[in-house]
């Protein structure tokens, strides 16, 4: 069992993300005069209702203390990036940008976190998951985060804990595309459309969104 590992068995349990979250797939990729093995983003029914359930409770989470004031025009997330020192700034980035495209959610560093971000090595890659005690993690793989531009790897995560599911279809202008696209895209930011959901979403709550959102971006 490496350090990473040991984190997160300490802090979540580790079982919840072996049943939800799938290994990512290997794909040759030749560079120079040799070819390397180099994971790749994939998509599964359990993927997808992974991303849901923990849509679901950060969003129950931040509703439940933003009742505490009412009046506020935008929920904040909180979320706790302590676990993950490797990766502060790809994570302080990815906020601002979501912060800078959204306006009914914003998301903020601090205590009594929503969700958490950790690191380490995984087959399955970065994934975003429940903890089964009503909060959320982003798991961030170092590999992963070499191969792929990793300030759009953490926002697409991030975008998971806003509401967004996957669409690796998609091109290297949706956000959620992922690692769709290939390693050469960089795109860090989401399209208008991801931005208008998002919005949708946290405007009207848990009843905003169908099964249908959660199998592709409309």
């Amino acid at each position: 069992m490496n350090r990473s590992t040991m984190v997160l068995s300490a802090a979540l349990g580790l079982g919840l993300a072996a049943a939800l979250s799938v290994p990512a797939t290997a794909v040759p990729v030749t560079e120079g005069s040799h070819t390397v093995t180099k994971s790749s983003y994939v998509g599964s029914a359990a993927e997808q209702a992974g991303n849901k359930a923990f849509f679901e409770a950060v969003m129950k989470s931040a509703k439940a203390k933003a009742a505490k004031s009412p009046g506020l025009q935008t929920v904040t997330v909180t979320y706790d990036p302590s676990n993950a020192p490797s990766f502060q700034q790809e994570i302080a980035n990815a906020a601002q940008i979501w912060n800078s495209s959204v306006r009914n959610v914003q998301l903020r560093a601090g205590g009594n976190a929503d969700f958490s971000y950790y690191e380490g090595n995984d087959s399955r890659g970065s994934y975003a998951q429940t903890d089964g005690h009503g909060r959320g993690y982003i798991f961030l793989d170092y590999q992963q985060n070499q191969q792929y531009d990793s300030t759009r790897v953490t926002a697409h995560e991030t975008g998971h804990v806003l509401g967004l599911p996957d669409h690796y279809q998609g091109p290297c202008s949706e956000l959620m595309s992922g690692g769709g696209p290939g390693p050469s895209c960089t795109n860090p930011y989401p399209n208008s459309q991801e931005r208008s959901r998002v919005n949708a979403l946290w405007a009207n709550g848990l009843t905003a969104f169908d099964k249908d959102a959660f199998t592709k971006v409309h």
